[in-house]
């Protein structure tokens, strides 16, 4: 018993402390989603390689979860959220979500996609 105890606390460590390296590693930047009718999970969002790479706080892969591809990506409106964040719902090339972040990280999300190149297809609201 005092085994199985003890590896469901080194397991609940490892989950810590994998959430806590995902949100401070470098260029991370505190990011919701929603996908369709689903609820708000907490994550974070990096960008690399033209994509935005979404990766759950709480799991056990480093692996994004979501790789959201700007080419193609459709910002359809934009709102603010009770919690100090604000929601744009986004479609296109990937499924309907949503992306809530601060309005720092907003800003840097919409500089990001409008700075594709030229040959990209995107429309931001």
């Amino acid at each position: 018993m005092a085994t199985v105890l003890i590896c469901v606390l080194l397991v609940a460590v490892l989950v810590a402390l994998r959430g806590l390296v995902v949100a401070r590693s470098r260029g991370s930047v505190p990011c919701r989603l929603r996908v369709g009718d689903q609820g708000w999970q907490r994550g974070v969002a990096r960008y690399a390689d033209g994509e935005l790479h979404w990766i759950p706080l709480i799991g056990v892969r480093l692996r994004p979860r979501h790789a959201i591809a700007r080419r193609g990506l459709v910002v359809s409106s934009r709102r603010e959220l009770d919690s100090g964040f604000y929601a744009v719902d986004c479609s296109g090339t990937t499924r309907d979500m949503s992306l809530a972040m601060s309005a720092d990280a907003l800003t840097g999300f919409l500089a990001w996609l409008e700075s594709a190149p030229p040959s990209a297809y995107l429309d931001v609201a």
